[in-house]
């Protein structure tokens, strides 16, 4: 990780976007102050919708009945 001025920063900040593209962190100094961190970007992940496949996905009566003996034997 580098540190970079923010001086440099200005004058050079398509590269270092590029760097950060390829997946670099960069950190912006004020001085020998560091004071930010060039990071990718990262989209947040898709959360589940409860209900989202209402209507598409059903569940029988038959579902909620007591399992065979056979099948119970073949969960043991």
């Amino acid at each position: 990780m580098e540190t970079v001025t923010i001086h440099i920063a200005k004058t050079t900040l398509s590269q270092l976007l590029a760097r950060v593209e390829a997946g670099e962190e960069i950190v912006l100094a004020r001085g020998k102050q560091p004071i930010a961190k060039l990071v990718p970007f990262q989209p947040p992940s898709v959360k589940r919708k409860f209900g989202a496949l209402r209507g598409i996905v059903s569940v029988g009566p038959e579902f909620f009945e007591p399992l065979s003996e056979q099948e119970l034997a073949a969960w043991e």
